[in-house]
């Protein structure tokens, strides 16, 4: 038999888009692909592999607007499959495009009401981007006997540095 380790409610998993997303493609109620950044470990032991496969959800979206208006884009964590295991997620993430009002601002001065047409950008999620969700529930996880916990990296020794006996010589020297 092996040991049972439990992961608490509200543990940080560090989670990234699978592809590039933006603004301009989704609406409320979209789907999409999300995948692990990191290992989620405890007692040395990884619980969550990194690469884990998962789905988060658009849950708030407006478009790019008028006079340099940017897009929103917020998005909530749903949930990790791991295994036959699907374990719910905590979180929302909420991007906003960069926007253009200093150029509306300025095509309304140039040319007047054309300034209305002068947008803001769309908001962008990519791939690799490290956003936050947290696990809404304690999962356990049984680890079997025999299983060594991971090892954790030794720290390099420090670099030796130059010792400096009479700064003033040192100094009349150069």
């Amino acid at each position: 038999m092996g040991k049972t380790i439990t992961l608490a409610p509200n543990a940080e998993v560090v989670v990234t888009p699978n592809d590039t997303l933006s603004s301009k493609s989704l609406k409320v109620g979209d789907k999409f692909k999300i995948s692990t950044v990191f290992d989620v470990m405890q007692e040395g032991y990884v619980l969550i592999p990194r690469g884990t496969p998962g789905e988060a959800s658009v849950s708030y979206r407006t478009g790019k607007g008028a006079f340099g208006k940017s897009a929103k884009l917020e998005v909530t964590f749903n949930s990790l499959k791991l295994g036959d295991r699907v374990i719910p997620l905590n979180g929302t993430y909420r991007s906003e495009g960069q926007g253009n009002a200093g150029a509306a601002v300025g095509a309304v001065v140039a040319v007047g009401v054309f300034g209305a047409f002068v947008t803001g950008h769309s908001a962008t999620l990519t791939n690799g981007q490290q956003l936050r969700a947290h696990t809404a529930d304690s999962v356990s996880f049984t680890i079997p006997a025999g299983t060594a916990p991971v090892q954790a990296a030794a720290l390099a020794p420090a670099a030796p540095v130059a010792k400096v006996e009479n700064a003033a010589a040192v100094a009349v020297a150069n």
